[in-house]
């Protein structure tokens, strides 16, 4: 299949590479011309704009930071929309605002282009091994279509209802593994303190109900003081940002989230917004005046 690929970061980059790897044409367009360069030469063929890749594919991925960039490489100048035929697809795979997904759903729609919300999560390691967890939010019959293609890049691909759901799904997801980490933090810090080596404390409990993904992902890069970032602080801060607004519209409270946030941007104001949200941590020991570390 000949498919557009806009966006390769951190995640956009290995995922695009998996699409190549799998035997898919793919046409890419970013910024960053040195990771162009790096999938032309996996045998990717570049393009100068959003509205070139649309003209040439079907169907575009989209894999950027937040909706207005989304909301740019889709709708904007020389965008998507400007080269898409009607009964083209775009799949946005960013972790937006759902309300925006729907929003430039709405617009594409206008032209008879239509669109899935597909974020993901799994952070780095997952979209370079190709195990992310993917959330879809769109027509059914489209989320069918391309289901193989996305299962290229991911462990699972789930279907969650209509437009911006996906999304929906991704902020729910954020908010229980922001305050997951933020659980095992508070938990080893008191293990600390309390003169019990924390890594036996963390080897006792993770097999037990309090044992989990995050828990075993997470635990041992705080244990080791390794905050090199699989997911950064700065982006689970723009999630959060996002899942207080979209629960704000709907009067939804979330005041767990909210304290999330305030950890988090405690945590950028001392200058650690680039690093693994592992970091969280580090909150904590500021406040216990300790350090969790066997």
């Amino acid at each position: 299949m000949k498919v557009g690929f806009i966006g390769l970061g951190i995640m956009g980059k290995p995922m695009s590479k998996n699409l190549v790897k799998a035997g898919h044409e793919l046409v890419v367009f970013d910024f960053n011309k040195d990771a162009v360069n790096e999938l032309v030469a996996m045998g990717a063929k570049s393009a100068e704009s959003g509205k070139e890749v649309a003209q040439q594919c079907e169907v575009v991925i989209t894999m950027v930071p937040n909706s207005p960039h989304v909301r740019a490489a889709v709708l904007g100048a020389n965008g998507v929309a400007d080269g898409a035929k009607a009964g083209s697809v775009v799949i946005d795979m960013s972790s937006i605002d759902p309300t925006e997904s729907k929003a430039i759903g709405a617009e594409l729609a206008k032209k008879g282009i239509d669109m899935l919300d597909a974020p993901v999560s799994g952070g780095e390691p997952k979209a370079i091994d190709g195990t992310l967890s993917v959330m879809v939010g769109g027509k059914k019959e489209l989320f069918d279509k391309y289901y193989d293609l996305l299962m290229v890049m991911a462990g699972s691909v789930v279907y969650v209802g209509e437009l911006g759901s996906g999304n929906v799904a991704k902020l729910a997801n954020q908010i229980v593994v922001a305050v997951n980490i933020a659980a095992v933090s508070e938990a080893l810090t008191f293990a600390k303190k309390a003169g019990t080596d924390p890594e036996l404390v963390y080897q006792a409990i993770r097999g037990g109900l309090a044992g989990s993904t995050v828990m075993d992902a997470k635990a041992p890069m705080m244990l080791s003081r390794n905050f090199k970032p699989g997911f950064r602080i700065e982006l689970h801060i723009k999630d959060l940002n996002n899942a207080l607004n979209a629960a704000h519209a709907i009067s939804s409270p979330v005041p767990l989230t909210g304290q999330l946030m305030e950890i988090m941007q405690g945590l950028k104001a001392d200058g650690f917004e680039k690093e693994d949200h592992s970091s969280i941590v580090k909150y904590y020991e500021k406040i216990a005046n300790t350090t969790v570390e066997s």
